[in-house]
């Protein structure tokens, strides 16, 4: 099966992602952890995102598609994936749908968590993430067994500045003005399920799970 999940930034769609990658196996391909690898390698692609990402802002599309395309040309894309951070914009979904047959793929379905502002903006405030091995923990959710501090490496927690409330509001309004008509194309494409993404984890993948099956 392959899949686009698609959504504002912090409607939970990695963590469903890794959730059903339990179940069907399929790779997790999340584009924002591609690009943050690249940010703490330094690469040349890193340091131009960098900038962006830190302020909210969209990474240009010649730069997206590119990785998109690198990654899902890796044979364990075969048996399906799960595609999370892309498409964002009209024209990156214009460059999928051009990039697919060429890969001999295609898309199944495309996967909408629908959630408010307000949610989101108190989800992500409280996201905190470990400088060493990249865990990410929440300080009212999945706090870590000591405050400010990685369970699994003792290493410091902290908030990435895309979390914080400014940056958050900003990434939220311009995924509304670029992404939602997203919407209405995949609507038309008859591919488009939309999952209710408030409540818990747990809830929110049984949802995810009845949809899709």
């Amino acid at each position: 099966m392959n899949l686009i999940f698609f959504g504002p930034p912090g409607s939970g769609k990695g963590t469903q992602a890794k959730l059903l990658f339990e179940k069907i196996k399929a790779p997790h391909i999340s584009l924002g952890d591609i690009l943050r690898e690249e940010v703490r390698q330094e690469t040349a692609i890193g340091r131009q995102a960098k900038e962006l990402m830190n302020a909210g802002k969209l990474v240009p599309d010649e730069l997206t598609i590119a990785l998109t395309r690198k990654r899902l040309s890796q044979p364990d894309c075969r048996g399906g994936f799960i595609l999370d951070g892309y498409p964002r914009s009209l024209a990156q979904a214009e460059a999928l749908e051009r990039m697919l047959p060429e890969l001999g793929l295609k898309i199944d379905k495309v996967v909408y968590f629908k959630v408010d502002e307000e949610q989101i903006v108190e989800r992500l405030t409280g996201r905190r993430s470990c400088k060493v091995c990249g865990a990410v923990y929440h300080v009212k959710y999945n706090p870590p067994k000591i405050t400010g501090q990685c369970d699994q490496d003792n290493s410091e927690l902290y908030q990435r500045p895309d979390d914080e409330e400014q940056a958050i509001r900003t990434r939220f309004e311009v995924y509304a003005k670029q992404t939602e008509p997203l919407l209405k194309r995949y609507e038309q494409s008859g591919k488009l399920l939309t999952v209710d993404a408030s409540g818990t984890i747990e809830e929110i993948f049984k949802r995810l799970w009845q949809a899709l099956n």
